[in-house]
């Protein structure tokens, strides 16, 4: 009977999930790529926020304990994407940093339990101050990796956090490309390199590399032709190596979609090529709204793609687009909103998105 209950209350998870996509590439040229999706059903006004470098900030414990905030001042600027209908510093769920350091949040429902904050620890912040933190003192993976282990991350009932509790996991990478993926499971972080460059949502990241190893027949070729009782049987149409490529939206299908067409993609050779590849493989995992639905009583409500970032880490540019402008991105030169040095916030909903039209100058 236990393990019944366990398998609904996934369930009702699964269907309450953000459907998010992370994936990143690097050139040939050494620029690397990160590019991610966020799902979701509901407006959750996601802002696009300016950090500067020094901003203080103020992270605290579980008011239970009565310990005293801490206040850090960041070295390094950030520009991140937060839910403004949480109140409070921005809970970044995406971000960059002046070091060239990008992280992107995923939601990890049903396998998630965050660390416990005891009276005697003197490092700590909560999962909703977790991205701003990270981004606003470390510059690279292997500043993570030393750093993060000692900080506890923990959530409770008291922090705002919208219509689902924060369930989340991470993918950090940096300008050269190193990449790694923090969770919290059973109570205790885990840290694994990044080896598929790739990251979507439950289960944990261990289970996704492990379930690859389901699709080693995929291939970028098939055979041209097979002969059966004796008569040639031609291929109908390129493209049959990746019969068995799974289509649908589920977090388990989509990492192996994105993990496979980013493997056996031409390799970029450049920061173009690189945003238009990483586009195209985000492009495959794109909801249109309707199509990953279920029912809140008598409402059916959809996740659906409501925005896009693809970030280049070593020339801090951003290209951005929401659902209503899919295919039309807008690009922010972060260098320039860095050395501004001003705070600020932006609607993804309200960026100014551009369709040209072209026609007079073919007529003409």
């Amino acid at each position: 009977m236990k393990n019944w209950i366990v398998a609904l209350s996934l369930v009702s998870f699964f269907h309450s999930s953000f459907a998010c996509t992370a994936v990143n590439i690097k050139a040939t040229d050494g620029t690397v790529i990160a590019g991610r999706t966020m799902e979701w059903a509901f407006d959750m006004k996601w802002t696009i926020n300016s950090i500067p470098q020094g901003t203080r900030l103020k992270v605290g414990a579980p008011d239970a304990l009565k310990l005293p905030p801490i206040q850090f001042i960041t070295k390094y600027a950030v520009l991140g994407v937060s839910p403004a209908i949480i109140p409070g510093n921005p809970a970044l769920l995406e971000g960059q940093n002046s070091a060239g350091l990008g992280m992107s949040g995923n939601f990890l429902p049903g396998f998630t339990e965050y660390q416990t904050v005891t009276a005697k620890d003197l490092d700590y912040v909560s999962i909703l101050d977790f991205g701003a933190l990270a981004l606003g003192m470390f510059a690279n993976i292997a500043e993570l990796k030393k750093e993060l282990p000692r900080y506890k991350v923990w959530y409770d009932a008291s922090l705002p956090s919208g219509p689902t509790p924060p369930w989340l996991h991470f993918v950090f990478t940096d300008r050269t490309g190193a990449s790694i993926i923090v969770e919290f499971v059973k109570g205790q972080m885990r840290i694994h390199d990044n080896v598929a460059n790739v990251l979507t949502n439950s289960p944990t990241y261990d289970w996704h590399i492990t379930n690859a190893r389901n699709y080693l027949s995929l291939s970028n070729f098939a055979p041209s032709s097979v002969t059966v009782n004796g008569q040639n049987v031609t291929e109908i149409g390129q493209g049959g190596g990746l019969v068995g490529l799974p289509a649908d939206y589920t977090p388990p299908s989509r990492f192996i979609r994105a993990a496979y067409l980013r493997q056996l993609s031409t390799p970029a050779n450049n920061r173009t090529e690189g945003v238009q590849l990483v586009g195209h493989i985000l492009n495959n995992v794109d909801i249109p709204i309707g199509v990953a639905a279920n029912k809140d009583g008598a409402k059916v409500v959809s996740d659906y793609t409501q925005w896009v970032v693809i970030k280049d880490l070593n020339n801090q540019q951003w290209h951005v687009s929401n659902y209503m402008n899919r295919t039309n991105y807008v690009t922010i030169d972060l260098k320039k909103i860095f050395d501004g040095g001003k705070p600020g916030s932006w609607l993804i909903d309200q960026l100014p998105y551009q369709t040209i039209d072209i026609t007079n100058k073919l007529v003409n």
